[in-house]
């Protein structure tokens, strides 16, 4: 489905585009190619005035789950926490320790501040980081927009499901080109107070 609408107050969230992640093996869409799609986006929506959030894991928390029995947390080593430089500098950044970029960070503060009432969602991985943003954004009653194009996941099998079934209950899908038009019918600077 294309993606219908911004509103006046859209915030774009990239997620964990970092040192540790943009070098592993990614489908549908190699990490090099999210990162230049999230760069675009980025760079065309601080032309507009609109918020960018770079988030960028941390570590994970220790719980038992299937994948971790033991329940050992994970600690990212610092040289993979630095986001991918082609994102740029300015806009707000968030450091996480869960997959979900709101839970234990300022983000909704940050974009309630800014009375943010829409969210794009770009990143890695589809299907952990990204999903469990898009859902946090929609609970909280952010419009949520998804350019699928723009993410991507170590498991085609988790990027495909999230993008055919978890997204589009929970947010417009569609790709980067749809919101940079978006963004380009708009007069550069637009934004409400």
């Amino acid at each position: 489905m294309p993606i219908t609408a911004l509103d006046d107050r859209t915030a774009l969230i990239v997620v964990d585009l970092q040192a540790g992640s943009v070098g592993v093996d990614m489908a549908p869409h190699a990490a090099a190619d999210v990162v230049a799609r999230s760069a675009r986006l980025a760079d065309a929506f601080r032309g507009h005035g609109l918020p960018v959030v770079l988030v960028n894991v941390a570590a994970t928390p220790g719980v038992r789950s299937d994948h971790n029995p033991e329940g050992t947390p994970f600690v990212m080593p610092e040289q993979a926490l630095p986001v991918a430089p082609e994102l740029g500098t300015g806009g707000k950044r968030i450091t996480k320790r869960t997959p979900g970029a709101f839970t234990g960070t300022d983000l909704e503060t940050y974009l309630r501040e800014e009375d943010v009432t829409q969210v794009v969602v770009t990143g890695v991985a589809t299907g952990d980081g990204v999903a469990a943003t898009v859902q946090q954004a929609f609970e909280l009653g952010f419009h949520v927009t998804t350019p699928t194009d723009a993410m991507s996941d170590p498991d085609p099998a988790r990027h495909a499901f999230s993008v055919a079934h978890h997204f589009p209950q929970r947010a417009e899908t569609g790709g980067t080109e749809d919101v940079i038009a978006l963004l380009a019918a708009r007069p550069v600077g637009h934004a409400a107070p």
